[in-house]
């Protein structure tokens, strides 16, 4: 079968085998907002045509492709759900030739104050770590990236999961605020100041205020302009595992996403004395055949 997580800015094609094994890989910067209208199927083909030639007859896509910006929407699934719920709930695609052509559906889950979440593309790398680990015991899960998710298993299914912008916050900050004016490259690793910002996040005073505190170090001179931005990024993350801590995560977090992005995530754990395991970044492909195994 053939698995596609297609996002917004690149679009990753994986050939499987019948064990969720990955037999080729392709990766392209066409994400859904660089594809003119009604033209989805035609990059698709043009990606996957040596995959269809070989005889693949299943195609399951997952990600922002399945979003009102996509090719079609795929309606949220709400939480509690499992890989059968996901794999019923699937929306066929047209696509021209003998390939069978679905989208995975997103997930909806509301938080204990009645606000609904979402997720889309993230249900696969869980329905991923669900075979992985294999005996339906709690778990909590850490998908870091642009918008990080915190995710809870219970009995074999995703039962609810938590949203932070963590990586769209320190992009905005960093581009369009006073903080990226004080910001220089840093020239290597700054794991000192990222440190220092995740000690800082432990500390009183909320969010906004350790926020402000960046500039005014920067310039009372008690912050290098080279380690302003992995500071930055130590308060950011320090508040998102404070987060995730205050609303009851367990002792053992398992973590799968960027070699970078998981060595920070590493560390921040580490500072908030949570034990994690680490797991493979691309575990989406493993999801989506265990799907493409459920429908059969």
């Amino acid at each position: 079968m053939i698995g596609i997580d297609w996002g917004t800015t690149s679009l990753r094609a994986y050939r499987l085998d019948e064990a969720g094994a990955v037999l080729e890989h392709r990766e392209s910067a066409q994400g859904i907002l660089s594809v003119p209208g009604g033209g989805f199927a035609a990059v698709l083909d043009a990606e996957i045509r040596p995959w269809l030639d070989a005889g693949e007859r299943l195609v399951l896509l997952c990600g922002m492709i399945g979003s009102r910006q996509g090719w079609q929407e795929a309606p949220y699934l709400p939480c509690p759900a499992g890989p059968a719920e996901i794999a019923a709930a699937m929306v066929p695609l047209p696509f021209p030739g003998a390939a069978r052509c679905l989208l995975v559906p997103g997930l909806l889950t509301r938080g204990p104050e009645g606000v609904p979440d979402v997720m889309r593309g993230e249900e696969t790398k869980l329905v991923g770590l669900l075979a992985e680990l294999g005996d339906g015991a709690a778990a909590t899960l850490c998908l870091p990236g642009t918008h990080s998710k915190w995710a809870r298993l219970d009995g074999g299914r995703i039962t609810g999961f938590a949203t932070r912008m963590t990586g769209e916050v320190r992009a905005v900050l960093l581009g369009h605020s006073i903080l990226g004016r004080l910001s220089a490259p840093a020239q290597g690793p700054a794991d000192e100041a990222f440190r220092r910002g995740l000690r800082r996040s432990r500390e009183r005073g909320g969010l906004l205020h350790h926020l402000f505190g960046t500039r005014a170090l920067g310039l009372v001179g008690e912050l290098a302009p080279e380690g302003t931005d992995e500071y930055l990024s130590g308060l950011l993350i320090g508040h998102e595992v404070r987060a995730a801590v205050e609303d009851g995560a367990p002792g053992t977090v398992h973590l799968a996403g960027s070699a970078t992005l998981c060595r920070l995530y590493a560390l921040a754990f580490a500072e908030y004395g949570i034990r994690h395991r680490q797991h493979d970044p691309d575990i989406a492909a493993r999801g989506l055949a265990l799907l493409g195994r459920t429908i059969g």
